[in-house]
């Protein structure tokens, strides 16, 4: 077999992909092959949209069905004793300031199987959490965003 990529995450973020694997295999699973059998009542499955519609739904469960289980099969959690105390790094939150008087910002970085911004929670492989891993409280940092770089100042790591 291929060497199958890595996932780091959290423990958190592992117990939530198995939540949503499980809610996949044991209830929307069932829920689309019962949408298939009704619309194969129908008839002629040529021109059935309700029959296409499920099996596109079919195709999508199954797909994250195992991407998930890949995900999971492949997660690295991250410890915290596994970093530095101090140093930006995956699993810790990152407080900046926009220089020269913005305001302030925290994220968590995080594996990208994980990575939800509107939460708060950034992937490892973002621009952002790329600029500031390694640095420390202090450092002034300039990160690359869609709107243009900005200059930032670390003002915790947690």
């Amino acid at each position: 077999m291929a060497n199958e990529k890595v996932y780091p995450m959290t423990e958190e973020g592992k117990q939530k992909l198995e939540q949503e694997l499980e809610q996949l295999k044991s209830v929307k699973r069932k829920e689309v092959v019962e949408r298939i059998k009704i619309a194969r009542s129908f008839g002629d499955l040529s021109e059935n949209s309700e029959y296409d519609s499920a099996k596109e739904e079919q195709a999508f469960v199954e797909g994250r069905i195992s991407t998930l289980e890949s995900m999971i099969r492949n997660a690295k959690i991250i410890e915290d004793d596994q970093t530095l105390d101090g140093v930006v790094s995956l699993g810790k939150t990152v407080t900046f300031v926009e220089l020269p008087d913005g305001d302030e910002e925290s994220y968590t970085i995080v594996g990208s199987a994980e990575a939800d911004p509107f939460e708060g929670k950034i992937s490892n492989d973002s621009p952002i959490a790329k600029s500031l891993i390694g640095k420390v409280v202090g450092d002034e940092v300039k990160v690359q965003t869609p709107g243009g770089d900005m200059d930032v100042r670390i003002t915790s790591i947690n």
